[in-house]
């Protein structure tokens, strides 16, 4: 995955150097404010493998194949074929194994997460790779989304935090788009190994060769648990130990003799229940993420079987509204994950241990 992050210095040799970026208006005017503006790309695609593998396979994926004692002494039973059809029907909550590397299991939203990010830096490495002052199309369409969401997120943060953190939201923002549209390519989660209804005569798939990353809890809980410690470090780097910690338990505003006491108890109070929310962050931005897309899962897989004839038709316009979900879905992770460092790392007057 590739991480951005604008620089504004004055030096002479930047890394990846824009240019003088024009755009057509009529007549050719600078796209960029200040001719001092330039992007540095980081090819970072160890943490994204660090997310997959440590949290999409490692962790929970081994027991996605393993079947539990129960149901496999209940297979003898007269009822478990039907019970076996029941729970085949719909999208599952888990991802499918495709592949077991001792205790290492590689499932089929993995390989996926795998394909967009490679497309991803491919794309970004062809567009980048020669920069020109007019631009071509594929550097345009790219300066285009980078430098859109960093004014974007100016608007939002402000300049200074955005100069330190715009390469890991951009990151998540890019990543999580595609990830999303990668999914609702026709073939994903219905092409793959099944078996012949023998009552129907028709294929069903029970084991898709992909799945949409983001269809994954794993995944959606590694990157917010990625957000999380990249939240602490931020915080502490603009507020210090103490910053922080006056931020969730000191006590606001001024009061004097018994009123301070009184208040100072209650931002305590207030400080515990803040802690909770703080640690629950990581578990609400995963779920949010992962059942949105799950959601729309299921609602195509619905639509698709709604009307066996018109299969090809009913799903259309629902697919539509899934590419809008799937940019809704992407800006909701961005800001949310912006919006809480914003709130911990902006600067009050008086924090101790503040500092630029």
């Amino acid at each position: 995955m590739l991480f951005f992050m604008r620089d504004v210095s004055d030096l002479e040799t930047p890394v990846c150097s824009v240019g003088d970026m024009l755009r057509v208006t009529g007549s050719r005017e600078h796209r960029f404010r200040n001719r001092q503006m330039r992007y540095r790309c980081f090819p970072l695609l160890f943490l994204l493998l660090l997310m997959t593998v440590l949290f999409g396979g490692g962790f929970v994926a081994d027991t996605v194949a393993q079947p539990s004692p129960t149901t496999v002494a209940a297979a003898p039973n007269d009822t478990a074929p039907e019970e076996a059809a029941h729970h085949e029907e719909g999208v599952p909550l888990k991802p499918d194994v495709l592949v077991h590397l001792g205790k290492f299991a590689i499932t089929n939203s993995m390989v996926a997460t795998w394909i967009v990010a490679a497309a991803i830096i491919v794309f970004a490495q062809m567009a980048t790779r020669n920069i020109q002052p007019v631009p071509g199309p594929r550097q345009n369409r790219w300066e285009w989304m980078v430098e859109s969401l960093y004014n974007f997120l100016e608007s939002v943060i402000g300049s200074d935090l955005v100069k330190r953190t715009f390469w890991f939201f951009a990151t998540i923002f890019i990543f999580i788009l595609f990830a999303n549209w990668f999914g609702l390519i026709p073939g994903i989660g219905t092409v793959g190994w099944g078996h012949v209804d023998p009552a129907t005569n028709r294929f069903h798939v029970d084991t898709p060769l992909l799945r949409g990353g983001n269809a994954d809890l794993n995944m959606t809980f590694a990157m917010a648990a990625v957000f999380f410690v990249l939240w602490i470090y931020w915080a502490i780097q603009s507020q210090g130990v103490g910053g922080v910690l006056h931020e969730i338990f000191g006590a606001k505003g001024e009061n004097k003799g018994f009123m301070k006491l009184l208040m100072a108890l209650i931002f305590f109070l207030a400080g515990l229940l803040e802690v909770i929310s703080i640690l629950f962050r990581p578990i609400s931005l995963s779920f949010r993420l992962y059942g949105n897309v799950y959601a729309g899962e299921t609602m195509l897989e619905t639509m698709a079987h709604m009307v066996p004839a018109l299969s090809w038709l009913i799903p259309i316009p629902f697919y539509f509204m899934e590419l809008l979900v799937g940019i809704v879905q992407a800006m909701v992770f961005m800001l949310l994950t912006a919006v809480f460092t914003l709130l911990i790392a902006q600067h009050q007057p008086g924090a101790p241990g503040a500092h630029h």
